[in-house]
Order: C-alpha cells, then structure tokens, then sequence
C-alpha cells in the first residue's frame, strides 16, 4: 500500500482522487492546501486526517510515502524539491516546472534522494497513445506532426469581466502554451524526440501571458506543427502525416479514435477502447515504479521532461513571454 498525499484543492485533484479509487494499493492519507479552510474542507470530503498547510511540515511526515502535485505551476519546483530532499516521490502535475532550469533542479533532488519523480501527462500513458507509437511504421518517413489543443476556458469570460484569475496570471507560470500546448508538445518529444529549432507566435493579453498561440517546429527531415488556444475552440483533430499515410487522432491528449488513411485509398482503424480516465493509468504506472524501487519512468522520463521544458523555454522567448519564476533561478 503507498501511501499518498496531495498538494491542491482544485478540480483536478478531484478528478484524479476520482480515477484512482478503485486502485487497491493506493491509499490517500493527507492533504496539503495554502488554505486551511480548504484544505480541512477537502479533507472532510476524502476522510483524511492529515491536514497540512506547510509544506515543511508535509515533508517530514512519516503519514505519507508519495505526494500528487497539482498547486499552479510556478509552485511545482519548490515545493517538489521539499518533497524530495525528504524521501518522498513526488508525482507533479504538467507543465513540470516554470521553466527548464527548475526542471533540472527536480531531477538533481530526485537523484540526490534516491527517489522517484515523474511528470504527470496522462497522454503517454493512455493506451491508445502506445498505438500510435507502434503503428507510425505504417506511415512510411514521417513528414509532418500536427496538433492541435484549443479549448475555451471556462475562466476567460471572469477575465473578460476584469477579475484576473491564476489561469491568467503570469505571476502562476500560466497560460494557453503552459496549460494546453504542452500536451502537443511532451508527445512529440516522446515520439520524435529534440527537435533542430522551434519558431513561435502567440496573442498576448495584456495580464501578461498567451491566450492563444501557434509553434512550428523542425527536426531533420520534418515539421512539427502545434496549435493551442485558451480564448477560442477547434474541433480539428490531429495529424501524423507520412509519406505513405496519415494517421489522424481525434484528440490528442486524450486520443479516443485513430485512424489510418492510406495513399492507396484504404482506412484503417487503430484505436481501442479507453476504459477509464486516463489519469488511472498515469497513476498505476507511478505506484508501479514505487512497487518495483524504480526511480524514473521509462516513458515520462527525466529526458523527455526536460526536452519539453527547452521547448516551452525556446517558444517563450520567440514570444516575448517571461515569468517571474525565470529571474531567480539557476539550472545545477
């Protein structure tokens, strides 16, 4: 039994709570919140009597052997680092960090402690992202990978009205590129690899972070496309084009129907059943490697993590977007 605590009040630590609760060697033991109200609140919801609102404090606590973070982004890196410099594996929710010099310093305590850290992209664990990885063959060279990940946020009309909310605060790390491309972006590297150079544009509101914004990437022998939006929605799928077919995936960071189309005319559906929220499978394979005394994922590896980050770094830069989490901090 591993024995969880969680970093986060919001909706996203329910829905995992949620995909997790059949899971038999999973046990939540407490819960961490700047709040003290919302964390009591939370904890009363779950049936948990271990309520934290230091992290210190969480740190040190012989109640708990991992921790869930799902806090704003610009607090993954201190308080995963806590974590870690105190036994505990840390599962953190995407984007990883601000920015790829806190992601190097959660590697370093990860592997000064001898334990496990893994970002939390439910996508490369999904099991119909497996089948787009073992059928890219029947594509022939690979020419081209288009995503697209535009989706209305629910918090943009409050931001409309004049409340600027974390989702719209650079203060947070947030934004469309942190928030929503990065889930076109970690399966590229997964499947791809570094790109050669990334070029970037984005609609910058004026709180200080993209509301919307388009990347084009290059590799040796072909292009990454990258589309992401948090003030408009598209219902276009995406796309890995080859020179003998394209696979189109309805959705890429939750791909629900893949289909190939052939040059010679021929389909053929690739795609299985999802049963589940995605976030169950994420999770397995995290208590999995705490089970089997693994200190890195083989598929969300500290490569393809920190790949990511230089490739939100680099799209940044191109877009004139900085944080205040990139002023104060040094990679190892």
């Amino acid at each position: 039994m591993i024995r969880f605590g969680v970093i986060g009040t919001n909706w996203i630590t329910d829905r995992f709570l949620q995909a997790v609760k059949d899971m038999n060697d999973f046990l939540l033991t407490a819960v961490y919140s700047r709040n003290s109200d919302r964390a009591h609140e939370f904890a009363k919801k779950y049936q948990v009597n271990h309520i934290f609102t230091s992290i210190e404090e969480m740190a040190v606590s012989d109640q708990l052997d991992a921790v869930y973070i799902a806090s704003p982004n610009s607090f993954h890196a201190d308080q995963a680092i806590t974590l870690l410099n105190h036994g505990k594996h840390v599962l953190c929710e995407k984007p990883f960090a601000s920015n790829a010099a806190e992601v190097e310093l959660m590697i370093a305590a990860a592997k000064r402690n001898d334990v496990l850290l893994m970002e939390a992209m439910r996508t490369t664990f999904h099991p119909n992202f497996t089948l787009i990885g073992g059928n890219l063959h029947k594509l022939g060279k690979i020419r081209r990978y288009a995503a697209s990940y535009c989706q209305y946020s629910s918090r943009y009309d409050t931001y409309k009205a004049g409340t600027i909310l974390n989702a719209f605060n650079p203060v947070f790390s947030n934004g469309s590129l942190m928030d929503l491309g990065v889930y076109c972006i970690y399966p590229m590297v997964v499947l791809f690899g570094q790109p050669k150079e990334v070029k970037a544009t984005c609609v910058m509101l004026d709180s200080g972070v993209d509301g919307e914004g388009s990347l084009l990437v290059k590799y040796d022998e072909m292009e990454g496309v990258i589309m992401h939006s948090k003030i408009t929605n598209s219902s276009l799928p995406s796309e890995i084009q080859g020179e003998e077919g394209t696979m189109i995936i309805d959705h890429m960071p939750a791909p629900g129907h893949i289909e190939i189309r052939y040059l010679d005319g021929r389909k053929e559906v690739i795609s299985t059943m999802q049963k589940g929220d995605g976030m169950y499978d994420e999770a397995r394979a995290f208590v999995d490697l705490i089970k089997q005394g693994k200190k890195e994922s083989s598929i969300n590896s500290y490569r393809n993590s920190y790949v990511t980050a230089t490739i939100l770094d680099a799209a940044r830069e191109e877009m004139g977007l900085i944080f205040p989490a990139d002023n104060h901090r040094k990679p190892c």
